[in-house]
């Protein structure tokens, strides 16, 4: 009797069968992943997509998504990729909520060693498993984690209604939080290590332009201070060394990611910083194997770029199958 497990896809039961060999098997539902599934179920292609948490990956938790094509008043990262979800499945892509835990390659077949699916097996490969963020680097942080340390401002912004937060970063996603939260809270201050903003010059304008947005340049955090909740950043100026309390009743945390490529560690080839390193197809040094978006080792991590790489990712996949194909008669 054949295994099946059950996966769901909005509100129909699909079934993922153990024990055929899908063409293409996609980790993570991110805009990358799921860029690859549209082009993969249009392709007709045998199309799996893991995804251990929700579709959407981490843009599916901004408020607002301004530098998308096609959308001039912008849109919402949930909506953008509920819209790229349902477009995946329409072309026959399947998504399933499971976590692939070890990627091996027998022959010219890829085997996934999944939680609760079983052994998946595949000719081609696509990691999209993106990057999660940079933690603070404070003794205190595991302590008030939750309890006013917050990686997420469209998460929990609204739990500082008129309250003075903190923003710890100068990229675009720190000053973008920093905007979005001036929505909620009575003051905002930005904390960077430099003299100068790394965000793109619209962002800085917005924030510059912002009453609420106070800034405190060339600075790093060293305490969180509070009994069960945060009640201020101690920051230490890099320059002077002078230390500076800011009494402030939230931190919000965008330093940077980490990438999620510990699943092919030992496998492909990773830069210093743990990023996959890639060719221009989007090939990893393993053959069959590619990755796509921010898990990637790529000067821009953005859901255009991400979306970018998924396409060429399944472009250069469905060939590789074509080759494999032809190799075998």
């Amino acid at each position: 009797m054949e295994e099946f497990t059950n996966i769901f896809v909005g509100e129909e039961t699909v079934k993922a069968d153990s024990k055929i060999i899908y063409d293409i098997a996609i980790i993570g539902a991110g805009p990358g992943g799921l860029t690859a599934g549209i082009y993969a179920g249009r392709s007709r292609l045998k199309t799996l997509i893991f995804e251990r948490l929700s579709p959407g990956g981490q843009i599916a938790v901004s408020d607002q998504v301004d530098n998308y094509p096609g959308f001039p008043e912008g849109i919402s990262g949930k909506e953008l990729t509920d819209r790229m979800e349902k477009q995946a499945v329409r072309f026959g892509a399947e998504i399933v909520p499971d976590e692939v835990r070890k990627i091996k390659k027998e022959g010219n077949l890829f085997e996934l060693e999944t939680a609760s699916s079983g052994i998946v097996k595949s000719k081609a490969v696509i990691i999209a498993t993106g990057a999660d963020p940079v933690k603070l680097p404070v003794p205190e942080e595991e302590k008030f984690r939750g309890r006013g340390i917050s990686y997420c401002a469209t998460c929990d912004a609204a739990f500082f209604k008129d309250k003075t937060v903190a923003v710890v970063g100068g990229g675009d996603t720190a000053i973008a939080d920093a905007i979005y939260l001036t929505k909620f809270a009575k003051e905002v201050i930005v904390v960077h290590r430099r003299d100068q903003l790394r965000a793109v010059k619209a962002l800085q304008e917005e924030a510059f332009e912002n009453p609420k947005i106070k800034f405190q340049w060339n600075s790093v955090s060293e305490h969180v201070i509070g009994e069960n909740k945060v009640e201020g950043l101690e920051v230490k100026n890099v320059k002077t060394g002078e230390k500076v309390l800011l009494k402030v009743d939230g931190i919000f945390v965008a330093i940077g990611t980490v990438p999620n490529s510990n699943i092919v560690k030992g496998l492909v080839e990773l830069n210093e910083k743990g990023f996959i390193k890639t060719n221009q197809n989007r090939e990893t040094s393993v053959k069959g194997l590619f990755a796509v978006g921010d898990v990637r080792d790529t000067p821009l991590r953005q859901v255009v770029t991400a979306a970018g790489d998924g396409a060429i990712a399944e472009f250069s996949a469905e060939n590789y199958i074509k080759n494999l194909e032809y190799i075998e008669r």
